[in-house]
């Protein structure tokens, strides 16, 4: 059997898709791929101009609407103005970036990886009909979640590892979501992906002239696969029979066919993750609302 790739993707006639950073890498391709096989796409996205543009290439259903997932006042209209949707991809991301914080005042790469989907997703879940897709990363295995120091005021910050954190923290976010899914008697599924290591805008935002130049030189250059291959483990995670708290990926965490990926120990860990749940309520006011 071959491995599994977009082409083999059912109808998605007749139901809706919100793909959040759907404007660019991964995003693009995933909307993209979605809308040609029939999707209501919605690209949730910062710069309205550049989903516009975007969208303009895409064939089929393509609308374009506003969400920054820094500012929790934003989240909150989107998901107000949002009617019945089949599939929310939480895709958008920014890594490894210098310090900065959020409209609301989070560390960045938490704030708007981490806090930004867990408010959208919990806002719109009495609306949503199949599942919720979280793109992770296999970085999230470098990842520590600090419950004290969450927003990084009192670590030294690393760009790096706290990209890591909010990658586990994806992870937790999904394996929570799915098991108050369960209890509270819902049919929808919280399943997470990751690309493995695609070329993207992503790379070369670290703030340093020589990280930027290796990133876009030997990790994009040497290391890296397609947008296509990235999307793939999304589209895979989007449209097949899996079970809740699936994590999808490459099976050799960088290329291979698309499947069930490994996770951390850290990302197994239930206390975490109901902790982490009960902090990022607190922090941004959403609560389960199922």
């Amino acid at each position: 059997m071959s491995a599994w790739t977009a082409t083999d993707l059912p109808s998605f006639a007749g139901r809706t898709v919100i793909v959040t950073g759907g404007n660019s890498g991964l995003g693009a391709v995933t909307a993209r791929e979605l809308a040609r096989v029939g999707a209501g796409v919605t690209l949730a996205v910062r710069d309205t101009a550049k989903g516009r543009a975007a969208a303009a290439a895409m064939p089929g259903d393509v609308t374009v609407r506003a969400l920054d997932l820094a500012d929790l006042s934003s989240v909150r209209q989107f998901a107000e103005e949002t009617a019945a949707v089949d599939v929310l991809i939480n895709n958008a991301g920014i890594m490894a970036v210098p310090h900065n914080t959020t409209v609301d005042g989070f560390e960045s790469q938490i704030g708007t990886n981490h806090l930004g989907h867990f408010a959208l997703t919990n806002l719109l879940l009495p609306k949503l009909t199949d599942r919720v897709v979280t793109v992770s990363s296999s970085m999230h295995r470098i990842g520590y979640v600090s419950l004290k120091d969450l927003n990084w005021q009192s670590r030294r910050y690393s760009a790096w590892l706290a990209y890591g954190q909010s990658k586990l923290a994806n992870l937790l976010f999904t394996s929570e979501l799915q098991r108050r899914l369960v209890s509270a008697g819902s049919p929808l599924l919280a399943l997470a992906a990751h690309p493995g290591y695609s070329s993207t805008n992503l790379q070369g935002q670290t703030g340093s002239r020589v990280g930027n130049a290796l990133m876009r030189t030997i990790g994009n250059g040497l290391l890296a696969t397609s947008p296509d291959f990235g999307a793939r483990q999304t589209l895979y995670a989007a449209s097949q029979d899996l079970s809740g708290n699936s994590f999808i990926g490459p099976r050799f965490g960088v290329i291979g066919r698309s499947g069930t990926a490994g996770r951390s120990l850290l990302a197994k860990r239930g206390s975490t993750a109901r902790e982490l749940w009960d902090l990022s309520s607190e922090l941004t006011g959403v609560q389960f609302s199922l």
